[in-house]
C-alpha cells in the first residue's frame, strides 16, 4: 500500500533525491516547512498523517501514518491565509500536466536550466522541482532565496527562475531568458521576460499565465464574478478526502474577477477582501500599490474595517520608512490618482505585516496586528 512520506531536509539535491526515491517506491510526498516552529511541525504532521519521515536525522517510521491512493504524487499544505492549513492531494497525472502545460507556454527547452529558491514546502518553489524532473529539463536547487546566490546561479547557465515581486525586485531580472512570478500582486514595472501567474495550491502551481489560461484549463465567471477553474491540473481531493470540487469538475476559488477588453482575465481579489463603503466599491490591492509608492511606505496593508456610518471603513495598516507618514499626507496620495473614496479614514502603525512564506498578505489577520 503506498503511503505518504514527510520531507524535511533542506532545498538542494538531497531534497530531490528523497522525492525521486520516495516516487520510484510508489509513494506520495509531503513537504515539510522547515521554519515552522516545533509545535506547528507536530500538528501538521498530526493532520497530513505520513507514515514516514525523511530529516537530517535520517529515516523514521511514524505511528498512525495513512496510506495515500495509487498514483497520489503529492500532498502540500496550503498556505493557511483564511485558516487552517490543508493538505492539497495531487496526483502524477496532475503534476505532469501542469508540468508539460507550464513548459510549453514558457517554451522552456533543453538548454534551459531551471532554479528553484523558493520555499518547496508551498507549491510556487515545488512545482519548479517537479516541472524540472518531468520534462527532463536541467535543475538547481537552492534553499531559500538569496538575491547574490541567484545572481551567481544565472551567472553560471540558470535561465528561468520563480520569484514573488520582493525577490524580483532584489535582482538584475535580465540575467534570466524567463522569469514566472507568483505570490504577491505584481509590480507596475514588470519586466517583459517576467510572467504574471495565477494559480492555487489546489490547481497545482500557476493556471493562467498574463491573464491566458495555460493549454487544457478552462476558466468561467460565475454571476457574481467569482473565478472558476477546471482542468487535468488540479487536485484529486484534499488530504481529509473532502473534495472543493463541484460535480462538473470546477474548483469555485472564492476569488472575483473579470475579463479584460483584449480577452485576458484580471482577477481582483479574494471575494471577502472588498470593501464596500458608503456604498463604493474597494479593491485592497489597487489602493496598496498606490500607498506603496509614497517614499514613507516600506510596506502597507489595507482592509475594511465595520463603521456605523460608512458601513466598512478603509483602514491601512502601515510599516514606515523612516518616519511614519501622517493620514492626511496618505490620503492626499491616494486621491491623486484614485476617487476619493478609496483614501484610508484610519491609519495603523505597525512594525510588520502579517504575510505569507510566499509574499502573500494575511488580510484577514490585519485586524490584529498590534501596533508599532
Amino acid at each position: 500500500m503506498p503511503q505518504l512520506v514527510a520531507i524535511d531536509l533542506p532545498g538542494g539535491a538531497r531534497f530531490v533525491a528523497a522525492l525521486q526515491h520516495a516516487w520510484a517506491a510508489g509513494n506520495a510526498v509531503l513537504p515539510v516547512d522547515r521554519r515552522l516552529p516545533p509545535a506547528a511541525r507536530r500538528a501538521l504532521l498530526a493532520a497530513m498523517q505520513p507514515g514516514r519521515l525523511l530529516d537530517e536525522q535520517g529515516d523514521h517510521a511514524l505511528d498512525g501514518g495513512r496510506a495515500v491512493d495509487e498514483g497520489d504524487a503529492l500532498v502540500v499544505a496550503t498556505s493557511g491565509s483564511t485558516g487552517a492549513p490543508k493538505g492539497v492531494v495531487l496526483t502524477h497525472r496532475a503534476v505532469l500536466a501542469s508540468a508539460t502545460a507550464t513548459s510549453q507556454r514558457l517554451g522552456i527547452t533543453a538548454d534551459d536550466t531551471w532554479l528553484a529558491c523558493l520555499p518547496l514546502s508551498h507549491v510556487g518553489g515545488l512545482s519548479v522541482v517537479t516541472r524540472a524532473l518531468l520534462t527532463g529539463t536541467p535543475l538547481v536547487v537552492h534553499d531559500g532565496f538569496d538575491a547574490e546566490r541567484v545572481q551567481a546561479a544565472a551567472r553560471d547557465g540558470a535561465t528561468a527562475v520563480s520569484l514573488v515581486t520582493t525577490a524580483l525586485q532584489r535582482i538584475e531580472p535580465a540575467m534570466f531568458r524567463v522569469i514566472v512570478l507568483g505570490g504577491a500582486h505584481p509590480p507596475t514595472d514588470r519586466p517583459p521576460n517576467a510572467h504574471t501567474t495565477y494559480g492555487l495550491t489546489e490547481t497545482g502551481s500557476g493556471v493562467v499565465y498574463d491573464g491566458r489560461p495555460l493549454d487544457g484549463v478552462e476558466v468561467q465567471l460565475a454571476p457574481d464574478g467569482e473565478v472558476l477553474l477546471r482542468g487535468p491540473m488540479l487536485l484529486r481531493a484534499y488530504r481529509d478526502s473532502t473534495t472543493p470540487l463541484d460535480g462538473d469538475g470546477w474548483l469555485h476559488t472564492a476569488d472575483l474577477g473579470r475579463w479584460r477588453p483584449d480577452g485576458r482575465l484580471h482577477v481582483e481579489g479574494r471575494r471577502g477582501d472588498l470593501i464596500i463603503t458608503g456604498g463604493e466599491n474597494v479593491w485592497p490591492e489597487p489602493v496598496e500599490a498606490v500607498l506603496r509608492s509614497h517614499p514613507s511606505v516600506a510596506d502597507v496593508g489595507v482592509a475594511g474595517v465595520a463603521d456605523a456610518d460608512w458601513g466598512q471603513r478603509v483602514v491601512a495598516w502601515v510599516v514606515p520608512a523612516g518616519t511614519a507618514p501622517t493620514l492626511a499626507e496618505l490620503r492626499a496620495h491616494v486621491a491623486e490618482t484614485m476617487p476619493a473614496f478609496c483614501a484610508p479614514r484610519e491609519l495603523r502603525v505597525v512594525a510588520a505585516l502579517p504575510r505569507t512564506a510566499l509574499g502573500k498578505l494575511r488580510r484577514q489577520q490585519l485586524p490584529a496586528q498590534p501596533l508599532g
